[in-house]
């Protein structure tokens, strides 16, 4: 398995905007064939700051994600113009 943490950070003010557009992925992306978690959370303390955590089964299943009408039409298309700045860390899993 695949972790993915993203942090967004919108341009000021553009928060209800980027938030709107990912509620939308958040629907589509979880019937993804391989992707056991789709989750996104807003800042308490900044209302333009996100922080997402996507689990995929491997690095194939992460990049049909990429490769999506609706992560291109949402995430490259729509939110990333809105964004200051977009941070990515990857991650396996460690199993016993």
């Amino acid at each position: 398995m695949i972790a993915l943490i993203a942090r967004y950070v919108t341009r000021p003010g553009l928060g209800d905007q980027v938030e709107a557009a990912i509620r939308e992925m958040i629907l589509l992306s979880r019937q993804e064939p391989g992707c056991r978690v789709y989750q996104v959370n807003r800042s308490v303390d900044n209302p333009d700051e996100f922080l997402l955590y996507e689990v995929y089964d491997d690095e194939g299943a992460l990049k049909a994600h990429w490769q999506s009408p609706h992560f291109r039409r949402i995430i490259e298309e729509t939110v990333v113009p809105l964004l200051e700045r977009r941070e990515r860390r990857f991650y396996r899993l460690v199993e016993p």
